[in-house]
């Protein structure tokens, strides 16, 4: 629509029928279709130009002479003559396209040079133009002899960004990692991938993956990852159970300044595996029960002597589990006595017996209180607390 009112509002003069510019008043507005380009993009240009359509029965070009050229260039490099051909019979829109092609660099770190720089081209579309990070394209046309209409766009280096596509998953559930790094777009004409590394509290390893560009040129790049609770981490299956949080990370090796050209950043996201059950429901902690030292029920305790405060967990899931079980020991005016804890890790389904001994010095109640966590760092609870009131005698 802007085009097209552009174009019905221009003058233009014409001998014999023939469209010839309009030298005293030029005007051929040229556009690019991005406000800004990486160092290997695609770019397509565009200049609106209906005093140049000289034949409205054919396909014409425009640029392509040593008398009204179209330049494109960067501080080093440039492609001139390069012509640009019209959309349509009669359009008066004239558009070309290339590709920028960087200049020598490592940009996922293995090693090798990923690009292949070279200026070489006539237009409209086989064009390749050398290009650094931070620079600029300029597109020149000259319209009307010492007439010289310009566009100039900025080309720089981005910022990479990861993410998972949500904050927090399932185990067993698909995962879908995503990253938007137009710098990694390193052939616009081909799929790209990026490798990255994916891992979980529970396997600290990992394992690596490829994120596959979605289309030719888009810069964005998206993996799925299959959270398993009972297999081993294997090709894109990663090991994971409830509570676990999972991190996504790949290194960006094409930072913008102020970042040096040698400098790389580790790009990551995490998100957290959650479970339908309910936390407090992954393990079940029984009633404690008392023991002398040689693991016979004790029916009455009495101070200075002593004894073992022996508990049960079960694993009612079907997936191996980290765990600390902690006792605590208050007196009747809530003083704490005594705080000790085991840490452990119980395979599927495993009921487990655990103990830790006491050593009460004075006669008295006491309350004894029980407590499941995931560790003593993370005191997420994974079974509801118990707790017994004791007589010692």
């Amino acid at each position: 629509m802007i085009l097209s009112f552009l174009i019905t509002s221009l003058v233009v003069g014409s001998v014999f029928g023939q469209v010839i510019p309009d030298y005293e008043d030029p005007y051929s507005p040229i556009f690019t279709d991005k406000p800004k380009y990486s160092w290997t993009d695609k770019v397509k240009m565009t200049i609106i130009a209906p005093s140049w359509n000289t034949d409205r029965h054919l396909i014409d070009s425009i640029g392509n002479t040593n008398d009204h050229p179209i330049k494109i260039s960067t501080r080093e490099h440039s492609l001139e003559p390069y012509r640009f051909t019209e959309t349509d019979v009669n359009s008066g829109i004239f558009t070309g396209e290339i590709i920028l092609t960087g200049f020598p660099h490592d940009a996922n770190g293995d090693g090798d040079i990923d690009v292949t720089p070279r200026t070489t081209g006539n237009g409209p579309t086989n064009g390749f133009l050398e290009i650094d990070r931070d620079s600029a394209i300029s597109v020149s046309f000259e319209f009307a002899e010492n007439v010289v209409l310009t566009h100039s766009v900025p080309v720089t280096w981005n910022l990479g960004k990861i993410q998972f596509h949500d904050e927090n998953f399932l185990s067993n559930e698909i995962v879908i990692v995503q990253i938007v790094d137009p710098d990694m777009n390193l052939n616009p004409e081909s799929i790209d991938h990026v490798l990255l590394q994916v891992y979980s509290d529970s396997d600290i390893a990992g394992i690596e993956v490829n994120a596959i560009e979605t289309s030719e040129s888009s810069g964005m790049f998206k993996s799925q990852i299959i959270l398993s609770s009972t297999l081993p981490s294997s090709g894109n299956s990663l090991y994971s159970i409830p509570g676990d949080q999972i991190v996504a990370k790949y290194d960006d090796f094409t930072l913008p300044k102020p970042y040096s050209i040698n400098d790389k950043l580790e790009i990551q996201t995490s998100s957290q595996v959650t479970s339908s059950i309910p936390s407090t429901q992954l393990i079940e902690n029984f009633p404690i029960s008392f023991s002398d030292s040689f693991g016979n029920s004790l029916e009455s305790l009495s101070a200075e002597n002593p004894v073992q405060i022996v508990g049960t967990v079960k694993n009612d899931q079907n997936f191996k589990q980290q765990f600390v079980y902690l006792i605590q020991i208050r007196s009747s005016s809530n003083q704490i006595e005594s705080i000790s804890w085991i840490t452990g890790e119980l395979s599927a389904n495993q009921v487990l017996d655990v103990s830790q001994s006491w050593f009460p010095t004075e006669s008295g109640n006491y309350i004894i209180e029980t407590f499941v966590w995931k560790s003593l760092n993370d005191t997420l609870p994974l079974s509801p607390p118990m707790s017994k009131n004791v007589l010692i005698e």
